[in-house]
């Protein structure tokens, strides 16, 4: 998904022409890390445009999986008071909301200071048969913070706006999480370019063996992978690492 810099109606309308147009068999779509807004740093634009759970941006988004018959994920500007989070959100056609706040704030940008950082552990929520936790973006270079404590997720979702110039360790990040903690691992990069870079052809999917098994439709641009949660188990039984793996006490 090419993002509009700091224009939420182009975005928010780019992102119904697409779920609209998707088949009903789909379960999940995934959004990139800032999808109504893209990556923005000038702390003017983005008090203007951080919103509330009851803004457009959501209202919206909840409107949309509600019609579509499918749960929609990703993260969006949010405030709360005076406050201002990299706030991601899974939201599900029966109207259940589940959101996380970015935890590590990129301190090669000015991010860490515009942004206030999340105080809770990944939320982990029951859909459709399997366990999705959700992360975001930088989230995913810190190994504990993303543990699969007692295999408590199946799939990890990770929205994000990764360039390319970084591009090499975020899919072997995501191949190595998918690895560890025998889990699917979703990164859904953002496309196109912007002042910090180019983000084309970085959207992966990793199976509970780190393997890469999405594919990219030369139509639509979307990146598509289909699971089984039995293959999962069978993965899970057939190498029971969890089993040995140690315990970790975050703060």
């Amino acid at each position: 998904m090419k993002i509009a810099w700091a224009d939420p109606a182009e975005n928010l309308r780019n992102v119904e022409e697409i779920a609209n147009a998707l088949s009903t068999d789909i379960d999940i779509l995934v959004l990139p890390e800032l999808f109504s807004t893209g990556f923005l740093q000038d702390i003017q634009v983005i008090s203007a445009l951080a919103e509330p759970i009851s803004g457009t941006t959501m209202t919206r988004i909840k409107e949309l999986s509600r019609s579509c018959g499918f749960a929609i994920a990703g993260s969006f500007l949010c405030r709360v008071g005076e406050k201002i989070f990299n706030r991601s959100f899974f939201i599900e056609p029966s109207g259940e909301e589940t959101f996380y706040d970015k935890r590590h704030l990129f301190s090669l940008s000015m991010e860490h200071k515009v942004f206030v950082s999340g105080d809770k552990l990944p939320p982990v929520v029951r859909y459709r048969g399997w366990n999705i936790s959700l992360i975001v973006c930088y989230d995913l270079r810190f190994p504990v913070w993303c543990r699969n404590s007692h295999q408590s997720y199946d799939m990890m979702l990770v929205p994000a706006n990764w360039p390319s110039s970084r591009g090499y360790a975020w899919k072997h990040l995501l191949i190595g999480r998918a690895i560890e903690n025998q889990a699917v691992y979703v990164g859904a990069n953002r496309g196109g370019s912007d002042d910090f870079g180019d983000y084309d052809g970085l959207s992966f999917v990793a199976n509970g063996l780190g393997k890469i098994v999405s594919t990219t439709d030369s139509l639509t641009g979307l990146v598509i992978a289909e699971f089984e949660r039995d293959e999962l188990a069978k993965i899970r039984e057939k190498l029971p690492f969890g089993n040995d793996a140690d315990d970790f006490m975050l703060e």
